[in-house]
């Protein structure tokens, strides 16, 4: 749906500070549930959210391999933090600090689902990882995903961190912030 979209180079989005952004999927990352703040950001009615994929809100300026490597941690049960550039319906934009986790199924703990828990990016994350985006967009458009995760890679590697460590780093995962994510975790789970 999100790719039907014309892309408009709208104006950037700032979100409240006190206020999250949640979603909740299927396996095949169909939205489930959105709260009240996902639809008022995103411009969509819950009608338009509900059953659509995920995507919906991609903003093009996203590399692939960061939807790559969510969907593949996902799969293997592993939660993950990225710094996402998201796309409303009118082509207006909002950067978010996204925690990514699996829901499990509370009688036979099978995954059921993931849980999208959102909140402003920091300026600072902002500014750290869109000059990263921006060379990995560039090198999937040329030479694909591969190249793109190569790339991504090498650029960790040169910064002597793991991916985690890298984003928690930029986004300050301490302190507040740690905090503010481990309490929707509870109350989401």
């Amino acid at each position: 749906m999100a790719d039907d979209l014309p892309y408009i180079s709208g104006k950037e989005i700032k979100l409240n500070k006190m206020k999250s952004i949640l979603s909740r999927t299927d396996l095949k990352g169909n939205i489930e549930y959105c709260n009240k703040y996902f639809v008022e950001i995103s411009g969509y009615s819950e009608q338009e959210l509900l059953g659509s994929p995920h995507n919906i809100i991609r903003h093009p300026d996203m590399p692939q391999i960061i939807f790559k490597m969510m969907w593949d941690r996902l799969k293997k049960n592993e939660d993950i933090l990225a710094v996402v550039k998201n796309r409303a319906k009118n082509g207006d934009h909002y950067w978010v600090t996204t925690l990514f986790e699996t829901k499990y199924n509370p009688l036979d703990k099978r995954p059921e689902g993931y849980l999208a828990l959102r909140r402003a990016a920091p300026s600072n994350a902002i500014s750290e990882v869109e000059p990263l985006y921006k060379k990995l967009l560039e090198i999937e458009k040329k030479d694909g995903i591969n190249a793109s995760e190569a790339y991504l890679l090498e650029f960790l590697q040169r910064k002597n961190k793991d991916y985690d460590t890298y984003i928690h780093d930029v986004v300050e995962y301490k302190g507040l912030v740690a905090s503010f994510f481990n309490a929707m975790r509870k109350m989401f789970s």
